[in-house]
């Protein structure tokens, strides 16, 4: 397999996430990469071989700056070119720690959407108090959705969640204001009725204080719904461990006790820290593109690379698209009777 990385993206690139393709290169013999961006900055830290080529451009795309114009202008990017990798076959998937909004667009303007996919979603997992994880779906690729949009998030969650997370009936999670049918908004209440008949595992409404429960495997929602239990569940993490930090370093006493727990508050920190789950697919596309979470370290960046490795591998995309012509089908099949 061959994985176009944009080097330049993210908070601390390119050195974190050329550390990170270099613990991948050493976890899988048959990938090879190919590494966008500044040449004379890429090799601080690799040098080219027979598994890392490097292309070289000095434009990159900035967090400020505006999605649409940024791809539109800056086409010889390190985003936009890694993602071109794709789209002339050059490489197999692509992964970026950089402007969200800005991969999206590129995504979506030169890989393209699945047919029959109306709206990508942007899709991370999140820790669960178990360890499995859940996958979340949409968390901020579409603000406004409709019912048929949230459906095809759940099939496309499905046959990620099967073929990825190896879950034999993943559960179907619709987000809501609480867990009886008729709740919620016009919009939930229908994508309910269309998740009750369909041939997933659905078990309905899931409120947000259960998703860290591991209520279900995977929670489709709208994104603007999806971003704030994002942003919510990132922002409760850190001020948690802040405070834990703070009164187990206030006295003599505390200390003494934080050195006995270390072990176990590692553990934990590893348990609810995103970099163990890999980046969020964009959900939907012709190819695995993966979002890379800014602030990635080196071994972020490697399970961001174990996603989009294994999404290839397992066929994910081809999957998704055979689940559609299926569920049609299906559709079709019904309205006749």
């Amino acid at each position: 397999m061959k994985l176009a990385i944009d080097a330049m993206g993210g908070d601390h690139a390119p050195e974190s996430v050329i550390r990170g393709c270099e613990i991948a290169l050493e976890t899988y013999e048959d990938l090879k990469v190919t590494l966008v961006g500044n040449e004379a900055d890429i090799k601080k830290y690799i040098q080219p071989s027979d598994r890392v080529e490097i292309l070289h451009t000095e434009v990159t795309i900035e967090g400020e700056d505006s999605p649409v114009k940024a791809v539109r202008r800056k086409k010889d990017s390190s985003m936009v070119l890694a993602i071109q990798q794709v789209k002339e076959g050059k490489a197999d998937a692509a992964i970026s720690a950089g402007n969200t909004g800005a991969l999206m667009t590129a995504g979506l303007l030169v890989v393209g959407r699945i047919k029959g996919i109306e709206r990508p979603a942007l899709s991370p997992m999140l820790p669960t108090l178990g360890g499995e994880g859940f996958l979340l779906l949409d968390v901020g690729a579409n603000m406004d959705s409709k019912a048929s949009h949230l459906y095809q998030y759940a099939v496309m969650g499905d046959v990620y969640m099967k073929k990825v997370r190896k879950v034999v009936k993943p559960r179907i999670g619709l987000l809501n204001v609480g867990t009886e049918a008729g709740k919620g908004t016009e919009l939930t209440k229908e994508v309910f009725e269309l998740l009750e008949n369909s041939s997933m595992e659905f078990v309905g409404n899931v409120e947000a204080r259960d998703l860290l429960e591991g209520v279900a495997d995977v929670v489709v929602c709208d994104g603007f719904s999806g971003n704030l239990v994002l942003k919510s569940i990132e922002g409760t993490a850190l001020s948690l461990f802040s405070i834990l930090k703070r009164e187990l370093t206030s006295t003599f006493k505390n200390k003494l006790a934080a050195g006995i727990l270390k072990p176990a508050f590692k553990q934990v920190k590893k348990q609810m820290d995103y970099s163990e789950y890999g980046g969020a697919g964009l959900f939907g596309l012709n190819a695995p593109i993966i979002k890379a979470h800014g602030s990635s370290n080196d071994r972020a960046f490697f399970n961001a690379i174990r996603q989009a490795k294994t999404m290839h591998d397992e066929n994910v995309v081809a999957t998704i698209r055979q689940e559609l012509v299926k569920n049609e089908n299906d559709t079709e099949q019904k309205k006749e009777l």
